[in-house]
């Protein structure tokens, strides 16, 4: 069974230093990392609490859960967890809720447009690799204006495990033909970090997104921690 790395924690400046070797792709996370679509997801789990009766939960808290998906937001709003009775229901009408408006005020993060279009002059593949359902994925990266430049688009349910698994990372190297070893994931999770060790990638943590509420990232072991993604570029054309 797959064991997740431990998580020893490491300082933002030793993160920074560990980044080597030759880089020659790009794959992304998607919520936190190249789109800011926490207020849609956080739209949609209020929408389950005042459909009930219930005041809207605090954006910001709610926000720190976007990239745990059903599981955590849910979390969060309600307090129960998926063995919890209640949690199907929950689920069913927070998953209903989000894909009626799947893109309503969900951005790109500033500087994602300039960093994939900088890969793409400099003829480096990038792709996306997510938790979230295909269902969900596809008609997103659609609509946000990613599915013309990915070289791949792996969703939560494409291989039989979901991150912090790595073969959903492994599959994404398989499609766009670049030895793991020659590719950086980027995200804005402990668990993206953890599969992209697991996987034999370098990795970066993205800490402009949503990060959870626990480790900070500078204690994910990253090979580097950014604080904006337009500092991504930088990093990887150094290796590229």
């Amino acid at each position: 069974m797959f064991e997740p790395p431990a998580r020893a924690p490491s300082s933002l400046d030793a993160a920074s230093t560990r980044l080597h070797g030759e880089i020659r792709a790009v794959l992304f996370d998607l919520d936190g990392t190249l789109a800011d679509t926490a207020p849609d997801l956080v739209a949609a789990v209020n929408k389950v609490r005042t459909d009930r009766g219930l005041p809207p939960g605090p954006y910001e808290t709610l926000r720190l859960q976007a990239s745990h998906g059903a599981r955590g937001l849910i979390g969060s709003a309600f307090g129960v967890t998926p063995d919890d009775a209640a949690f199907p229901g929950l689920r069913d009408a927070f998953l209903a809720n989000y894909e009626a408006g799947l893109c309503v005020q969900s951005r790109l993060f500033e500087g994602i447009p300039g960093l994939l279009a900088t890969l793409s002059e400099r003829g480096m593949p990038w792709g996306i690799v997510t938790n979230k359902a295909a269902r969900l994925t596809n008609p997103l990266v659609k609509l946000i204006g990613l599915a013309d430049g990915a070289a791949c688009v792996v969703s939560g349910d494409t291989t039989p495990h979901s991150k912090p698994h790595p073969a959903p990372l492994l599959y994404a190297a398989e499609c766009i033909g670049i030895a793991p070893a020659h590719i950086v994931y980027v995200g804005d999770d402990l668990r993206d970090v953890q599969a992209g060790k697991a996987a034999g990638m370098a990795t970066i943590a993205a800490a402009y997104g949503y990060c959870g509420d626990s480790l900070a990232p500078a204690q994910w072991q990253a090979d580097a921690v950014v604080e904006r993604a337009g500092a991504i570029a930088p990093l990887v054309m150094s290796l590229a």
